[in-house]
């Protein structure tokens, strides 16, 4: 029989070559938080389902969906159009000011960026300029859903009768205080609130002698959840008879089918970011023309 100081022995040894057997590498690890945010995006498909109904109900009665993100959320206001694969019907809100930072410093920079993405009022500023309609719905991407200006987005939103879905990173939300007097979130505002499945501060791989987590995991379970609500309002239009006028690519579809759906899928945004132009703000003799 062992000793129990030969049996912890054994078990220490063990321990540490199974730690060593499993230790990933950096790759490794980072694919490994991929795989459990698909998990996460995975357990949400009813809210998904519901998000790409009120969506594809917009859509069929002419009007949009607004998509709007400061910052780095302004990357999946993109991924969810125009760019190959998707479709006309959503309205992407993207503010230079708040988004045009790949400067870093000096004129346009970061610093001024993340100042004004927490400016009182600049939410009401941008909605000034479209003709809002209970028709509509909105999309609302930040992952801490902490700061002033998407948090306002959505609480005009709300204030005009538009459901709104809330794309946030849960725990990073829940452990960030909000930038507003009265301590409210983007959650507050959203009919329903999705989640990235990142981790709080985002960053994700911890590195041997660095101090701080590197490779952030928002923009992958953003642009997972987009891309699931997109395909699923791609079905609901079509099978309303309305199938969406994807852009596609020469390669899949040939060249003359491509340049017709981009022409189309372009025109039909023309003809529906119209209305929201049309009769906006005070009346004029061209706002009264052809008033329905």
């Amino acid at each position: 029989f062992l000793s129990v100081a030969s049996v912890q022995s054994v078990l220490l040894f063990n321990r540490k070559h199974i730690t060593e057997i499993f230790k990933m590498n950096p790759i490794q690890d980072y694919l490994q938080k991929c795989r459990h945010i698909i998990e996460i995006v995975e357990k949400q498909q009813t809210q998904i389902e519901q998000a790409a109904r009120w969506f594809a109900d917009s859509i069929l009665a002419g009007r949009m969906v607004h998509v709007f993100g400061s910052g780095h959320s302004r990357i999946m206001v993109e991924e969810m159009w125009p760019r190959y694969g998707s479709f006309p019907g959503f309205n992407p809100i993207v503010e230079l000011s708040l988004t045009f930072h790949n400067l870093v410093v000096g004129a346009n920079g970061q610093r001024q960026a993340m100042f004004l993405e927490n400016v009182p009022g600049l939410a009401d500023r941008i909605l000034r300029n479209f003709d809002l309609s209970n028709q509509d719905t909105a999309l609302i991407i930040s992952s801490s859903g902490t700061n002033i200006v998407p948090v306002e987005m959505a609480e005009l939103f709300q204030k005009s009768g538009i459901k709104t879905v809330g794309l946030i990173t849960k725990l990073h939300s829940e452990q960030s205080g909000s930038k507003r007097a009265d301590g409210k979130k983007l959650g507050d505002f959203c009919d329903s609130v999705l989640d990235t499945g990142a981790p709080v501060g985002d960053a994700m791989v911890n590195i041997e002698n660095l101090d701080t987590p590197v490779a952030p995991g928002s923009t992958v379970g953003g642009a997972l959840l987009v891309n699931c609500i997109k395909a699923e309002v791609a079905r609901l239009l079509t099978e309303a008879g309305h199938p969406p006028k994807v852009l596609s690519a020469a390669a899949t579809v040939g060249a003359e089918r491509a340049v017709q759906l981009f022409e189309s899928a372009y025109d039909e945004h023309a003809h529906r970011i119209a209305k929201m132009y049309a009769k906006v703000g005070y009346p004029s003799y061209v706002s009264d023309i052809n008033v329905e």
